[in-house]
């Protein structure tokens, strides 16, 4: 038996600037052909949604028109970005957090299908002074013990590194060594089998001490190489995983017909001119 996941990301999702609703409309029909047992978004599901909530108002009418069952956490846009990033345009606070979780409901989650366990949080709760950290830690490291014999799956917005746990460089890409020592430390000796996330607006796959690192593509734009580096692919997107009852897992880039391969360059009305 296997447990079809369908992982989108970085939807983007206005009405006020709806640049990129049509692409997820694709993904939308997209969707009923894969047949999914399940729809993950992995963060920055609206525009500007720690700024405006009515972008989490449309970003959430829009999910619920998928007619999937789907479960979200929230990116940097959806309810501000980590206390420890560098020149933040905006730091998640408990304002951004409430709005969030009236429109999405939980901040984490953890969900059993066979032979495995969801888990999914808040990256942006890590390195804040929020009580909600500390619940989410304790929450996390229950989640990993009640597991059992289960593998475990992990969604996360940001990439917990580059290519290894003890990478130091801080800046907003991936999550910062001390958020990914207090993650990991909630693990112990565990380690995911699976991490999925978003984040970055490409498609990736690497594997460190065992476990998937997969990074899904932004269903709505890509970044230009002048302001990212080119880690996968660029391309707009999203991704299958297909989680097996005996333990194993495949994972796999999917294209759904009629998106555009849009670069937020060409949409300075989004975030803003890139210079």
């Amino acid at each position: 038996m296997t447990f079809r996941i369908a992982q989108i990301s970085d939807t983007h999702l206005s009405a006020q600037k709806p640049f990129f609703v049509e692409n997820f409309k694709c993904v939308g029909e997209a969707l009923t052909h894969e047949l999914p047992d399940l729809v993950i978004n992995t963060g920055d599901i609206a525009l500007d949604g720690s700024s405006h909530e009515d972008d989490l108002v449309e970003a959430r009418r829009l999910h619920d028109a998928l007619r999937v069952p789907y479960l979200c956490i929230p990116g940097n846009h959806d309810v501000g970005d980590n206390a420890d990033v560098p020149n933040a345009h905006h730091v998640l606070d408990a304002d951004g957090r409430a709005r969030y979780l009236r429109h999405f409901g939980r901040d984490w989650w953890h969900v059993d299908v066979p032979a495995w366990r969801l888990i999914g949080v808040n990256a942006q709760l890590y390195a804040g002074a929020l009580a909600a950290a500390d619940e989410q830690a304790a929450f996390v490291a229950e989640a990993v013990a009640g597991a059992r014999e289960r593998r475990i799956a992990l969604f996360i917005h940001k990439p917990l590194f580059d290519l290894h746990e003890r990478e130091d460089v801080i800046g907003g890409r991936f999550l910062n060594p001390s958020s990914r020592r207090d993650l990991l430390n909630a693990f112990g000796a565990t380690r995911p089998a699976l991490v999925a996330c978003g984040h970055v607006h490409q498609f990736r796959e690497t594997e460190v001490k065992g476990g998937r690192h997969v990074w899904a593509p932004s269903t709505a734009y890509h970044i230009p190489d002048t302001r990212q580096p080119r880690y996968g692919r660029k391309e707009v997107g999203f991704v299958i995983h297909d989680l097996r009852d005996d333990g194993t897992h495949a994972s796999r880039f999917a294209l759904a017909p009629g998106t555009q391969n849009l670069c937020i360059a060409d949409f300075p009305a989004a975030y803003g001119p890139m210079h």
